[in-house]
């Protein structure tokens, strides 16, 4: 048996009970940690937590050797464990279509994802959003600004009245683990994003996330000038493009945003 299980969203409490169960009852456990993370545990406050030896595995060892992986899920249980959700990255897809391809029986405990999160924190409702998008960092596209398929999305999603959520890069240095203990890893700022942006939209609202799922969770919604100048702290970070806001929405991201009432009115149904 290969269980995929979500861990949610910040640190060896975000799991759900069945995920915790599952993980703890697994013969055997390995994680990776280069797709997202958890910025709140260290890979050994989850192994002591859970008290499961957990092997953190790579994004080679995962998608170009994932044999070792599979041949313990042939022999036993395996529990693969992922931050957020566990489906939302097509090389999990992969590697339980291989299992499944070997015969192994397979399941998904799902956790908390960032999308949800940004939904519930900002008040913009979830039917609400078209295609998401990943801002990357400018050298690993190899030009400056954004990329055109990132425009090209955001358009799309404006010209039919939905929100976009945007993904901040991450990037983990050649050769590291990417596990949470991880000191090297890059991440993009919700502040040096809406500069990025703004330079498209001139100057539309956006509305910043940052640590959702932790305790100090921020939302943060303004133009997108005024939040290229602001300093969100920790990672991880990501920024929302409202279409038409409900009225609710609205005095959603008033209240809990802190948004001007002019810029929000731009944007108002």
């Amino acid at each position: 048996m290969l269980t995929f299980i979500g861990l949610g969203l910040y640190d060896e409490r975000s799991i759900t009970v069945e995920g915790r169960d599952a993980l703890r009852d697994a013969d055997h456990a390995y994680a990776e940690f280069y797709t997202s993370k958890l910025l709140g545990a260290t890979v050994d406050e989850l192994r002591s937590h859970h008290d499961v030896d957990i092997e953190v595995r790579d994004r080679e060892g995962v998608e170009q050797r994932p044999e070792e992986i599979l041949d313990a899920a042939e022999a036993g249980d395996v529990a693969f464990l992922t931050a957020g959700d566990t489906m939302i990255s097509t090389t999990h897809v992969d590697l339980r279509l291989r299992a499944i391809e070997r015969g192994i029986d397979t399941r998904v405990v799902h956790g908390v994802t960032a999308q949800s999160a940004a939904s519930s924190l900002t008040g913009l409702q979830n039917y609400r959003f078209g295609k998401a998008v990943t801002l990357p960092f400018p050298y690993a596209h190899g030009a400056d600004g954004v990329p055109q398929s990132v425009v090209d999305s955001i358009d799309a999603n404006r010209e039919r009245g939905l929100h976009t959520l945007v993904y901040l890069d991450i990037k983990v240095a050649d050769g590291r683990s990417g596990s949470p203990d991880d000191e090297y890893g890059e991440y993009m700022t919700a502040d040096f994003a809406a500069g990025e942006l703004a330079r498209d939209w001139d100057d539309v609202l956006g509305v910043v996330v940052a640590r959702a799922g932790s305790p100090d969770a921020v939302v943060a919604a303004d133009r997108l000038s005024a939040l290229s100048e602001r300093d969100f702290g920790d990672p991880l970070q990501m920024l929302l493009i409202p279409g038409d806001l409900h009225h609710v929405e609205a005095d959603a991201v008033r209240t809990l945003g802190g948004a001007p009432d002019d810029v929000v009115s731009e944007n108002e149904l």
